[in-house]
């Protein structure tokens, strides 16, 4: 079986710090042998950690669209949205799909986090949606979750979980203990049998998030 925590970011998102051989000692520790890496708007940290994990990485990423973040997994490189010229949901999950990935949405139903897709962008491309964030160890509110969980049962949806972790102490906070596979098809047949576990992080984990912003800001202006 697998221990699969599938929402992780690294230093190659502006608003984390993680160096990659830091996430895998954490994750040997925990005894996690699956991850996606989902850094903001790059697969580049993602493709590295493939080459160099000894357990089994998911290329993923979050991709801020016109109205929020749409999460594209099992990908073979970036999917480009810049600030000032961001793509529509519906062209995120036509690009998605030319890479043959798979679409989730990360944090559904957020009230308080501004990246998060807007409700009624998720009913209009829920027919396209591959599988759904149900636990998030970010979100603070079991309302949102509850939510998240209904939505992906009255769909069919298979339902996913990951930390979301900007810093170490977060990995391994939500997971999905759930069988091997191999390739998407398995993936989501594996992720439907799976059984979630997690627990909230609490809100002072942002304070990580925010001081790594700072950071990249700073490095960007020297």
């Amino acid at each position: 079986m697998l221990k699969a925590d599938l929402h992780i970011h690294t230093r190659y998102s502006m608003d984390c710090q993680m160096p990659l051989d830091k996430i895998i000692s954490r994750c040997q520790e925990l005894g996690i042998n699956c991850i996606a890496i989902a850094d903001h708007g790059t697969a580049e940290g993602a493709l590295k950690m493939q080459e160099i994990a000894p357990f089994n990485v998911i290329v993923a990423e979050e991709i801020l669209t016109t109205q929020g973040e749409i999460m594209g997994m099992f990908l073979k490189e970036t999917i480009k949205s810049e600030a000032n010229s961001r793509i529509t949901p519906q062209e995120a999950v036509k690009r998605i799909r030319e890479q043959g990935g798979l679409v989730n949405i990360p944090h559904p139903f957020e009230t308080i986090r501004g990246s998060a897709l807007k409700d009624k962008y998720i009913d209009e491309i829920a027919g396209d949606i591959d599988l759904m964030e149900v636990m998030n160890s970010r979100s603070p509110f079991p309302a949102n979750t509850d939510k998240a969980r209904d939505f992906a049962a009255k769909h069919g949806i298979p339902g996913s979980a990951g930390s979301d972790a900007h810093s170490v102490y977060e990995i391994g906070n939500a997971y999905v203990e759930m069988p091997d596979f191999n390739g998407n098809d398995e993936f989501l047949k594996a992720l439907a049998q799976g059984k979630i576990y997690g627990k909230r992080s609490g809100m002072f984990v942002h304070l990580f998030s925010s001081w790594a912003k700072v950071k990249t800001k700073f490095r960007k202006r020297g």
